[in-house]
């Protein structure tokens, strides 16, 4: 094994002299630690044999004198290191490793003639036995100091070779008997000592040099991940500042769609109608599931638990989903609890990831449907969402709730997903602190389950739906009565709204200010209505507006309208109980908000 190492340690030498000037100071404290522990030993070694020769009745002034000597050096060698880390501590970059070095070396070689002087003291005035316990004790404390005293190879060599060299030297007078074999055994020992502190000053050198690339690697990842985390906020801080401009057409665009459908008088082009609507409905959610999975990862989410009655909230979202379901011949079925399923969750994140399950079951399936349950698990309640679409691959298993993975089978069944539904269901789920999962077989449909821990208590007082949730909207000939008052600045959604209002029958005026507000006010127009855009190009707050708005206009009832979302004026909006709809807007929710605020007609 030795051997080994040995070829090891020569084919990948290092020399003290490569390694970092922090790397030479660790391996010079290793050093220190070593010298104040040898060196205070032997005040004890003196003691013993003053005691011993005291017994022999031999003069013992001599060994009295060198054992002193050891005491104040032991005072002294601690003295020295506690400057040497005074120093370290200051960066004192005057004292360099090399000077250090050297007077270790110095301390070593005084250590080194020291331990010999017994010898001297001695000579030809004790038995074999007393100088023969001398020598081996020497050579212990020399094998102690190859073992930690290597991390300065030069050190251990200033103390070993002078002493080693005298006691070899003085064995034909000390051991006048026996010198010969001994100056053999010394000589082996030698040799060993020295095969030894190679190997161990290697093995110092290499967990140096470990420990240096340990800690660049640490520092690289540090800087990495730093780099990273600034990244993804800038990502994410991107998404949000631009989320207003990029909504902005999508909105406008929504709301130019639904008002030609009303207008539309021929058949042949109801498709790509409802084609278009389609494709703005995946838009809007491809900026919601981007824009929720920013505020997730950014930790703009708070939560805030309520109790959430269960069969109420899947009553809610097949409610929801079932004209898309309709239009893509499909079944939606509900099981329910029996009345008393209740948990304590967020009730946002809880309503967010159903509804992404669903509008996953939705999409990936084309015939068939989709069932919606909640069900007793042991002390749990479980929210299961089946459905008869395209299945998942087992391969594709681990990475479902991936952000945009898509598997093969979902590219081909419906190339408008962009793989982020079930991303958002996982975060939502990790924040609440509930489990989910999935089976799945392919081709033949998919079960996803939410888990939740189950409550007692009254049904009273719950979160049910949602406040901007409302029964599903039917493209019929249903129009309002009444006035609305419109304040945004930019000219293509200010169209949209025309468009659209006017399409349903509602009176509309939509101005640019807060100034031009109150102006169409005073020249005569009542709104029964005033929605309003935060971000206006004046400077203006939106929600200032809105609330100088309703002042004047008691009788009217109002709302912000932004693509904003984190926005300070709005959750200073949605804390004093007004409402907050976020652009692009489905006509849907306009139209039922409206129905409530207006009077509904047929025409």
């Amino acid at each position: 094994m030795a051997e080994d190492w040995n070829k090891v340690s020569q084919n990948n030498s290092l020399k003290f002299d490569q390694l970092t000037e922090d790397g030479q100071m660790r391996l010079i404290d290793l050093g220190f630690h070593s010298l104040v522990f040898g060196i205070s030993s032997i005040p004890f070694c003196a003691v013993a044999l003053t005691i011993w020769a005291y017994t022999l009745k031999v003069d013992t002034l001599g060994l009295i004198v060198w054992g002193s000597f050891y005491m104040f050096a032991a005072i002294g060698i601690r003295l020295f290191r506690k400057t040497y880390q005074i120093n370290r501590k200051q960066n004192n970059h005057t004292l360099t490793p090399s000077k250090w070095l050297a007077a270790i070396n110095g301390v070593t070689f005084t250590h080194g003639i020291g331990l010999t002087l017994p010898f001297f003291i001695f000579m030809g005035k004790v038995p074999f036995e007393f100088n023969l316990l001398y020598l081996v004790t020497v050579a212990a404390i020399i094998a102690a100091f190859a073992t930690h005293l290597t991390p300065i190879l030069t050190a251990f060599f200033y103390l070993f070779i002078p002493c080693w060299s005298i006691c070899i030297f003085l064995m034909p007078w000390i051991f006048p008997s026996h010198w010969p074999i001994l100056i053999f055994l010394g000589i082996i020992y030698a040799i060993s000592m020295y095969r030894h502190a190679l190997l161990g000053h290697q093995f110092f050198l290499k967990q140096i040099t470990l420990e240096d690339e340990g800690a660049k690697l640490a520092e690289n990842y540090r800087i990495a991940k730093i780099a990273a985390e600034n990244a993804l906020q800038a990502k994410n801080q991107f998404l949000t500042t631009a989320s207003h401009d990029l909504r902005q057409p999508v909105h406008a665009m929504g709301f130019l769609i639904e008002s030609i459908a009303r207008r539309n008088q021929d058949k042949l082009i109801e498709p790509a109608l409802k084609d278009l609507k389609q494709s703005v409905r995946s838009v809007t959610q491809m900026f919601n599931a981007l824009l929720d999975l920013s505020k997730i990862e950014l930790g703009q989410v708070k939560l805030s638990a309520g109790n959430v009655y269960l069969d109420g909230l899947i009553q809610e979202i097949a409610t929801l989903f079932n004209e898309e379901a309709h239009a893509k011949n499909l079944d939606i079925r509900t099981r329910h609890s029996g009345g008393n399923a209740m948990v304590n969750v967020d009730g946002t994140l809880l309503h967010q990831s159903v509804m992404n399950l669903m509008h996953n079951a939705l999409r990936y399936t084309k015939q068939g449907g989709v069932l919606m349950a909640v069900r007793k698990r042991g002390v749990d309640w479980q929210i299961d969402v089946w459905d008869t679409g395209v299945g998942v691959a087992s391969e594709d298993s681990s990475h479902i709730f991936s952000p945009f993975y898509r598997n093969k089978h979902a590219w081909r069944i419906d190339s408008a997903g962009h793989g982020l539904g079930l991303a958002v269901v996982a975060r939502c789920c990790e924040m609440m602190g509930c489990q989910y999962g999935f089976r799945s077989r392919l081709n033949r449909g998919s079960h996803f389950w939410l888990r939740l821990p189950a409550m007692t208590g009254s049904l009273q007082s719950v979160r049910i739906m949602s406040e901007t949730t409302s029964p599903a909207f039917k493209s019929d000939n249903s129009k309002l009565s009444g006035t609305c008052l419109i304040v945004d600045d930019d000219p293509q959604v200010i169209t949209a709204w025309e468009s659209l209002l006017n399409t349903w029958g509602v009176s509309v005026r939509c101005v640019e200010s807060g100034k031009q507000a109150l102006e169409v006010i005073d020249a005569g127009f009542t709104p029964n209505a005033i929605l309003c855009d935060q971000r206006l190009r004046a400077g203006e707050s939106g929600f200032d507006v809105l609330r100088n708005l309703l002042e004047r206009c008691p009788e009217a009832s109002g709302a912000m309208v932004s693509g904003e979302f984190n926005s300070p004026e709005l959750i200073e909006a949605e804390n004093e109980g007004y409402l907050v709809l976020h652009k692009p807007l489905e006509p849907e929710v306009l139209f039922t908000l409206l129905s409530r605020w207006l009077v509904k007609s047929e025409s």
